[in-house]
């Protein structure tokens, strides 16, 4: 019987119509009884019954329009009671309206104190409706207290405003729900000590006394900004005493306007990075893409993709995706064609080492704006294969300058790295030269650009050359954070090369709405370097993502340190000592005004590394790079010793 009443099932609407027209008709007769002092035998004699038929007529017209009888009892909310108030009122004004015409054309009436009955009705009626549905849903929620479940987690949530009480209301109606909210949590003295939905809430200064009391495993934060200063302080206590910090979205980004289980994520270390959020200026940025022809290279990667992801939101003629991953490119574009139909993109595959490839997709799509994000990155990889590191990081960020300036192209922006400031190793100094030549092409407006010879074609350069230079990304492919996480999982250790190594860290999205404003502000010639914030300690970063699994450093997850690695350094720059900074518009973006190079010089130094590296002679190589960049010193290399030789 419990589970035939009290069960998931909900029952036919019609059903609910009726016990409500039920309750109304019998109020009105009552009312009308009370009013007359229970001198019902007048009432049998006149045209009371007919009048209470009326009034159950309009009534239930009055409940289906309103659709009073569709909501499920159990999950009533204040909404639904406002709403059976303003359906008894509408129903009584209707039928005041109808009486007055049927006194107007001499019809009795069962009473003179219609108004009266009315009025009494009003309140009786609507007071019983409402009550039947707290009733029901507070036998509902009894009988599943008394059900045998799973255990639940313990937890508090965050904030006592509009969206945290939507979220606890949502746990608890949800069918599956393995969380129970022991209270609120709040920094906000005037809701301290108060109840608010049968919970109590708290000061943030409790956390550790209710952890130890009600034993909470997790914290639950509304994600809107978590950098607030009270939040803020909030999170880092929870991460402090090892209680797991779980988010979920604002009201308004739920799926549907209802809050689902899989939308309850764990806290991201991106979200503890403490910075204000990036303003745009998307009129800059719409008047500089909107219509236009673009080609993104590396469209595949961590960057590109995220270039792709923000640049379709303003309206490009189409979208070039340029890649020579397969795999990668294909999830790309299932993910564009799923999230972003609308969009038009073209899929290439094509390495940009090959100049022949890469001019037929010149000739094809002619491009007016460029996103070279293509390159090799990884640090240990590259100084263990220079030549492929020069091949693709200046030869091929060569082969697209060379062949934007011959399609007229409207802007280059190519994506360098901090590595390239003081360079340590193979990567960072391929892309110092990468920038020195796109930077060298703005210096004259005929420039000499040939496959053979040096000098031997002569081009009006109308192409704007930017570079924009920032730090590592979180999150990106083969970055510290994937690779934490996944020892994490396995049990440890989480390995750290050094305990005093630092890192620039930013999130994609952030590094690329950056890349987008410095791309509609440049005008050709800057490196523009992004506001990274203050450097983060690595070892502070695996601390952090260990307790924000819940977990305990070096006695649930040991962290190990592993010696540096190949071509790394203990800190990165962002700014060489002679280059001197520019502000501009937006207060996260700087000029980095360097010393000019003639593009003769830069031509024929690449050319004759390029030679070398045919010659498939790595020391040789790498001897020129540190020629060509006198501030390229070798760290835990095995090219430390050209450096002993060219000093000496």
């Amino acid at each position: 019987m419990k589970k035939l009443m009290f069960g998931d099932k909900t029952y036919s609407r019609w059903l609910i119509l009726m016990i409500d027209q039920i309750i109304i008709s019998w109020t009105l007769f009552m009312s009308f009884l009370l009013i007359n002092k229970f001198e019902y035998q007048e009432l049998f004699y006149s045209n009371t019954f007919i009048y209470i038929a009326l009034y159950s007529f309009i009534s239930i017209c009055v409940f289906m329009r309103m659709r009073i009888h569709t909501g499920i009892i159990r999950y009533s909310n204040t909404e639904d009671i406002i709403r059976i108030f303003m359906a008894v009122l509408l129903t009584n004004f209707v039928f005041t309206i109808i009486c007055n015409i049927c006194l107007a054309f001499g019809f009795a009436m069962p009473s003179k104190s219609v108004t009266e009955v009315l009025i009494m009705n009003f309140f009786v009626s609507s007071s019983l409706l409402i009550i039947l549905r707290v009733v029901v849903k507070s036998l509902f929620a009894y009988i599943k207290a008394l059900e045998p479940t799973e255990k639940k987690e313990n937890i508090l949530i965050y904030g006592s405003g509009s969206d945290s009480i939507l979220v606890k209301k949502a746990l608890e109606g949800s069918q599956g729900n393995t969380l129970n909210v022991i209270a609120f949590v709040d920094d906000k003295q005037d809701k301290l000590n108060k109840q608010i939905e049968q919970k109590k809430v708290y000061h943030s200064r409790s956390i550790e006394t209710l952890r130890n009391k009600f034993n909470i495993s997790k914290v639950l934060f509304v994600s809107d900004d978590l950098n607030i200063n009270g939040k803020k302080s909030t999170l880092d206590k929870c991460i402090e005493l090892g209680i797991k910090v779980v988010t979920v979205p604002q009201s308004n980004k739920w799926l549907y306007g209802k809050l689902t289980l899989n939308q309850i994520k764990d806290l991201k270390i991106e979200d503890l990075l403490d910075r204000e959020p990036i303003v745009l200026i998307t009129n800059n940025i719409l008047r500089e893409v909107f219509g236009k022809r673009i080609l993104i290279t590396g469209a595949a990667g961590s960057i590109g993709s995220e270039i792709v992801r923000q640049l379709v939101n303003f309206n490009p003629e189409f979208v070039v995706l340029c890649d020579q991953a397969e795999t990668p490119l294909h999830d790309l574009q299932l993910e564009i064609e799923d999230d972003f139909p609308h969009a038009k993109t073209h899929i290439v595959m094509a390495n940009i080492q090959n100049r022949c490839r890469m001019k037929a997709i010149f000739d094809e799509y002619r491009p007016q704006i460029i996103f070279h994000a293509a390159a090799y990155k990884h640090v240990p990889m590259m100084e263990n294969n220079p030549s492929e590191a020069i091949l693709t990081n200046v030869l091929g960020t060569k082969n697209l300058s060379d062949l934007a300036i011959e399609a007229g192209v409207e802007k280059f922006i190519m994506i360098s790295t901090d590595k390239a400031v003081r360079p340590t190793n193979i990567m960072g100094a391929s892309k110092r030269l990468a920038e020195m030549y796109i930077q060298s092409l703005n210096n004259d407006k005929a420039l000499s650009i040939s496959n053979d010879e040096v000098g031997a074609n002569i081009t009006e350069n109308r192409t704007k050359f930017i570079t924009t230079r920032f730090g590592n990304v979180l999150g990106s492919n083969g970055s510290v954070i994937p690779r934490f996480k996944a020892q994490i999982e396995r049990g440890g250790p989480v390995t750290v090369t050094h305990p005093e190594i630092t890192r620039y860290f930013m999130t994609i999205p952030e590094a690329v709405q950056l890349v987008l404003e410095a791309a509609a502000m440049g005008n050709g010639g800057e490196i523009y370097i992004f506001d990274m914030g203050d450097p983060v300690k690595i070892v502070d970063l695996a601390t952090n993502m260990i307790k924000l699994a819940g977990l305990s450093p070096d006695k649930d997850i040991k962290i190990v340190f592993t010696g540096l690695r190949p071509g790394e350094k203990l800190y990165e720059e962002l700014l060489l000592v002679e280059e001197q900074i520019i502000p501009t518009y937006h207060p996260k973006i700087k000029i980095s005004k360097t010393i000019s190079l003639s593009i003769r010089y830069v031509q024929e130094v690449i050319e004759e590394l390029l030679s070398l590296n045919n010659l498939n002679n790595d020391y040789a190589m790498v001897k020129k790079m540190k020629e060509i960049i006198p501030d390229y010193k070798s760290k835990n290399s095995r090219y430390e010793e050209i450096d002993y030789y060219i000093i000496n």
